[in-house]
């Protein structure tokens, strides 16, 4: 009788796991997703922009070096703890790759794109709230004596590597997992370390957009847009002459996360 019981009691407890693990995976539950990138850029752009107003509230603290590697270790960090929930994206230019590559469904954009602005925002406001100075000092502008063009074509080079090596790390047999946030974070980090005196090495809209709107500074926020998305078009297009179309599988579950990943071309492995 007593081991009748403890079947039961054993099989009720399965039954509600699998129902658990049924209710995350099902689409409704979208705002998971969303959850994850609004945490994952607001963490994102607490480090980078972080990075330029704590060295202008405390001059000789942080060197140029360690404010442009620490948002490239951010990220490897929040792609390790997030990236099966959203994909980690952190970017509107990286979501907007993913779906022209076909790895992520164009109607899940629009909410990525808004939640990553808020993240960003709230970001630069607390940071502003404590350290209590401009959030300009933590956001991007071309460099004095370049252009705006200079900046433009700056962030579209840097962006065109970054989303190819994230394009790169997410598809098919080059699938390398969560090792993956090791090459995207380091990326991110060498990048700064060379393009940023000239642009600010942003390669995300939303990362700019936050610091710009609490600062009420808008100057050039559209090299931070169009470089970006030119950048990841092109990155798609290198993409295609690589592997073709689509991640596949792979590609799809990184883009996706694990809830209720779309694969529109399977075959690819």
């Amino acid at each position: 009788m007593a081991q009748t019981v403890a079947d039961r009691t054993l099989s009720h407890l399965d039954h509600e796991l699998v129902a658990s693990l049924n209710d995350f995976h099902d689409p409704n539950q979208e705002w998971r997703r969303l959850f994850s990138e609004l945490l994952g850029t607001f963490f994102l752009v607490l480090v980078a922009a972080g990075g330029g107003m704590m060295g202008q509230a405390f001059p000789g603290t942080i060197s140029r070096a360690a404010a442009v590697v620490a948002p490239g270790l951010m990220v490897m960090a929040i792609i390790l703890f997030m990236g099966k929930v959203s994909g980690a994206h952190l970017n509107p230019a990286v979501s907007i790759a993913f779906s022209v590559r076909g790895d992520f469904p164009w109607r899940r954009v629009p909410g990525y794109i808004v939640v990553q602005l808020i993240g960003a925002t709230l970001a630069a406001l607390f940071l502003h709230a404590v350290i209590n100075v401009s959030a300009s000092y933590g956001s991007n502008y071309p460099a004095s004596g370049y252009s705006a063009s200079d900046a433009f074509l700056m962030e579209a080079v840097l962006t065109l590597g970054l989303v190819s090596v994230i394009l790169g790390t997410a598809s098919g047999a080059q699938n390398i997992g969560i090792i993956g946030a090791i090459g995207v974070g380091a990326y991110i980090a060498l990048a700064g370390l060379w393009g940023s005196p000239i642009s600010g090495a942003s390669m995300n809209p939303a990362r700019t957009f936050g610091p710009n709107l609490i600062a009420t500074d808008f100057t050039s926020y559209w090299v931070y847009v169009a470089g970006p998305l030119v950048g990841a078009v092109l990155a798609v297009g290198a993409a295609w002459v690589l592997r073709g179309a689509g991640g596949g599988r792979a590609g799809s579950g990184a883009a996706q996360g694990s809830l209720f990943t779309e694969v529109e071309h399977p075959e690819k492995g």
